[in-house]
C-alpha cells in the first residue's frame, strides 16, 4: 500500500490528509503553530499515520503561506537591487494608488518600497526593446557594485536590467559576476522574462526577498519528516494550481506566493459541476474564485499586500507579481475574525483574527474577544469542532458587544453572523458581478472549517440556488493538493517574431529540465498560449495558441468582448509566448471512495435537535441535527448537518440532499 499526504497550513488550523492507493483517506486537523509551522505539520502527519509504515509514503504535497506572510509582514531577507544606469530610482519611486480611507488623508504616507533606496545600484549597459546592444556591459561597474553589496553584508541580490527579456546576455553576465561575492543572486531573465519593467523588477525582487526563507523552510521540513521515517519527495503547490518540487520552489519562490488558496479551488473544480464559485472560509480569511468549464480563472499578474475594497486588491496598492496565479478574491473574514466596536459605536468584524493562539473565546485557550466562531456557537449553529468548545465563554464574549450596543446577546451574535456573511459576499461580488459574470447560473461550492455554516446566506445575496458541500469539506484544501499534477510555467516576451515555433520549443525544453522529465514521454503535456493585443494598445489578453493568425484574431476578439463587454476588430500584435508543462506526479492514489450508504438494519445515531436562531422563525427554535450518515432523503430547512470537520447550516426555504459522492447539495425553492 502506497500513501500520499497533503498538508495545508492555515492561519488557525493545519489540515493533513493521507490517501492510499485504495482511495481510503484519513484526516487530521491541528491548531497551527505559528512559532514553528513545521511542528504543527509533524503533529498532524503523525496523527494520520496512526501506526502505518511511514516508508510507504511516496509523496508529500504542501500548500504554504510562508511566502505571502513574509511579504505582508516584511520578514524577508535584505535585498540589493541591481539595474541599468539611469533607472535606479524606479523602485524607490514605485507606484501607489490611494483608496477609500487614504484619499482625503492629509498626513498620508505611502508604504516603504520593497528595497531601500540606498540598496539600489546601477551598472553601465543598455539594451533596446528589440534586443539590440546600445551600450556594452561594463564588467568593472558590476564588480564595484558586487564589492559594495558584500561590504554591506547583503546576502541576496535581484538583477533586473532594462529589456533583459529581449536579450538576457548582459543580465546573465552581470549575475555571474555578482555570484562570485553574493550568496543568492536572482536574475529576471531566469525568473520571469516578461515585458513591463516595473512588474518584472518587483517580481525578481520578491523572489530574492523570500527565496532564502523558502529554501531554509523546505530543507527543515524534509529533515523533520525524515526523523519520523518519511523520506518521500516533498512537493509544493504553486500559485497557478500546479505542483513543483521543493528544490524548484526554493529557486522560484515567487511562484508559491499564492500557494495556500490555490489547492481549495482545485477541490471545488473537481465536484462535477462545470461552472462553480469556489467559496473557502477558514479561521482567518475567506476566498472566492470562479471556475468555468471545469477550469479555474488564471491571472498573469496579482498584487500582494496593499489595500483595496470589496474583496479585491487595487492595482498600485501592493507589490505587483507577474507570475500565473489562480484568480481569486480574498477578505479578512473567517471563524476567528474578531468582532469589535469602532469609535462611533458601530459593529465591525475583522480583519484581525484571533488565529490559533489565543483563538476564539470558546476554545478556552485564553482568548476573550468575541469572534465569528463564538457568535455561531451562541446562535446554536455550532456545538462542536476539532477541539472542545465552551458555550459559557462564548456567551461572556458576546455580552461584551451586546451591552454597549443595547441589544440581546443573540441579536449581537446574529449581527456578527450577518456582517461577516456580507463581507464574504464582497469577495464573490469581485470575481463575478464586477467582471460582468451573472452568478445565478453557478453553483456555490463551500468548504473550509466555517464555509458551510455561511454558504447558504452568501448564496441568497446573489440569487444562487445551488450550494454544494463536498465530503471532507473541512479539509478540502489539503485533499485538493493531491489532485494537482507536477507542472511549471514558462514565458518569454518577443515582439515581431518570425518563428514562434522556436520560442515554444525552447520554453518547453527549459520547463522539462525544471521538472526532470523528457518531452518524448507520452504522459507529458505541453499547453501553448500567447498574449495578444490590438496594435497600438498597451494591454494584452492571453489566448490559446494557434499557428493561424485568423484563428488567433478570432479568439482574441472573443476574449476581448468577454473582458470588456464590447466587440472590437483590428490588427493584432503578439507580445508574449507561454507554455505550461504538466505530468502526473508519480504513482497517483486511487479516487476517494464514497462511504457506502447504510444498509437496512445498520445501527446509526438517530437525529437529535437543539435550539438555533433563525430570524425567519422569530428567534430560537428547535432544529433537527443530522450527520451525513443519518440523512434519509431530502432535509427541509431549518436543519443542521454536522461532520467531523465542519457544520452545514440549512436555513428555512432551503432543502438538503445527499449525493452519491457524499457531497451535500443545498437547493433553494425560490430565488430573490
Amino acid at each position: 500500500m502506497a500513501y500520499a499526504i497533503g498538508v495545508d497550513v492555515g492561519g488557525t488550523f493545519t489540515d493533513v490528509v493521507l490517501r492510499g492507493t485504495s482511495g481510503a483517506i484519513c484526516v487530521a486537523k491541528c491548531l497551527s503553530t505559528h512559532y514553528d509551522p513545521i511542528a504543527g505539520i509533524v503533529a498532524g502527519v503523525t496523527r494520520v499515520l496512526a501506526g502505518r509504515d511511514p516508508t510507504q509514503v511516496t509523496r508529500v504535497v504542501h500548500a504554504t503561506t510562508l511566502a505571502t506572510n513574509a511579504v505582508l509582514e516584511r520578514k524577508g531577507v535584505r535585498v540589493a537591487y541591481v539595474t541599468t544606469q539611469g533607472f535606479r530610482a524606479a523602485i524607490p519611486l514605485g507606484r501607489y494608488a490611494r483608496v477609500e480611507e487614504d484619499r482625503y488623508d492629509l498626513r498620508f504616507s505611502p508604504p516603504p518600497p520593497p528595497v531601500a533606496p540606498g540598496d539600489c545600484f546601477e551598472v553601465t549597459e543598455r539594451i533596446s526593446a528589440r534586443g539590440e546592444v546600445l551600450t556594452p556591459l561594463d564588467p568593472d561597474s558590476v564588480r564595484r557594485v558586487a564589492a559594495e553589496i558584500a561590504r554591506r553584508g547583503i546576502a541576496s541580490a535581484a538583477v533586473c536590467l532594462l529589456h533583459a527579456y529581449a536579450n538576457p546576455a548582459h543580465e546573465r553576465q552581470a549575475a555571474a559576476i555578482l555570484r562570485e561575492s553574493v550568496p543568492n543572486v536572482v536574475a529576471s531573465s531566469e525568473v520571469w522574462p516578461e515585458i513591463r519593467e516595473y512588474e518584472r523588477a518587483t517580481t525578481t525582487i520578491m523572489s530574492a526577498y523570500i527565496g532564502p526563507l523558502m529554501a531554509s523552510y523546505l530543507s527543515r521540513l524534509q529533515e523533520r519528516l525524515a526523523e519520523i521515517g518519511i523520506r518521500a519527495p516533498v512537493h509544493v503547490m504553486e500559485s497557478s494550481g500546479g505542483v513543483i518540487s521543493a528544490e524548484l520552489a526554493a529557486r522560484r519562490a515567487v511562484a508559491t506566493i499564492e500557494s495556500g488558496p490555490a489547492a481549495g479551488v482545485l477541490a471545488a473544480a473537481g465536484t462535477g459541476f462545470a461552472n462553480v464559485i469556489s467559496f473557502d472560509m477558514g479561521g482567518t480569511t475567506a476566498k472566492a474564485c470562479v471556475v468555468r468549464g471545469g477550469r479555474p480563472e488564471i491571472t498573469h499578474e496579482f498584487h500582494v499586500g496593499g489595500k483595496g475594497s470589496f474583496g479585491g486588491r487595487r492595482a498600485g496598492t501592493g507589490v505587483p507579481i507577474k507570475t500565473p496565479a489562480i484568480d481569486l478574491a480574498e477578505v479578512g473574514a473567517g471563524g476567528g475574525s474578531v468582532a469589535w466596536l469602532d469609535p462611533a459605536g458601530a459593529l465591525r468584524v475583522g480583519p484581525h483574527s484571533a488565529g490559533s493562539s489565543p483563538g476564539p473565546a470558546c476554545y478556552g485557550l485564553g482568548g476573550s474577544e468575541p469572534t465569528v466562531t463564538d457568535a455561531n456557537l451562541v446562535l446554536g449553529y455550532l456545538s462542536s469542532a476539532s477541539i472542545p468548545l465552551t458555550p459559557s465563554l462564548a456567551d461572556k464574549a458576546l455580552d461584551r458587544l451586546a451591552g454597549p450596543l443595547g441589544v440581546s446577546r443573540e441579536a449581537a451574535a446574529y449581527a456578527v453572523h450577518e456582517i461577516v456573511s456580507a463581507s464574504m459576499a464582497s469577495a464573490v461580488h469581485v470575481v463575478t458581478v464586477q467582471r460582468g459574470i451573472d452568478p445565478r447560473g453557478f453553483a456555490l461550492v463551500a468548504f473550509g472549517g466555517a464555509g458551510p455554516m455561511h454558504a447558504a446566506r452568501v448564496a441568497e445575496r446573489f440569487g444562487i440556488s445551488t450550494v454544494v458541500v463536498p465530503a471532507h469539506c473541512g479539509v478540502a484544501s489539503a485533499a485538493g493538493l493531491l489532485a494537482g499534477s507536477l507542472s511549471t510555467d514558462r514565458v518569454l516576451s518577443r515582439l515581431d517574431v518570425s518563428d514562434p515555433e522556436a520560442i515554444f520549443t525552447s520554453l518547453a525544453a527549459e520547463a522539462a529540465a525544471d521538472l526532470g522529465v523528457s518531452l518524448t514521454d507520452p504522459e507529458v503535456r505541453v499547453l501553448r498560449s500567447v498574449d495578444v493585443r490590438f496594435k497600438g494598445q498597451s494591454h494584452d489578453l492571453t489566448v490559446d495558441w494557434s499557428p493561424s493568425r485568423e484563428v488567433l484574431a478570432s479568439r482574441f476578439s472573443q476574449k476581448y468582448a468577454q473582458a470588456y463587454g464590447i466587440a472590437q476588430r483590428g490588427e493584432i500584435e503578439l507580445v508574449s509566448y507561454r507554455i505550461r508543462l504538466t505530468t502526473p506526479a508519480g504513482a497517483s492514489p486511487g479516487p476517494i471512495h464514497a462511504i457506502p450508504a447504510p444498509e437496512p438494519g445498520d445501527q446509526h445515531p438517530q437525529p437529535t435537535s437543539r435550539q438555533a436562531y433563525f430570524p425567519e422563525l422569530g428567534g430560537y427554535a428547535g432544529v433537527p441535527v443530522h450527520t451525513r450518515d443519518t440523512m434519509d432523503g431530502p432535509l427541509h430547512g431549518p436543519a443542521i448537518i454536522e461532520d467531523a470537520e465542519s457544520t452545514i447550516v440549512v436555513p428555512p426555504a432551503w432543502t438538503a440532499a445527499l449525493a452519491e459522492t457524499r457531497a451535500v447539495h443545498l437547493t433553494r425553492g425560490s430565488t430573490p
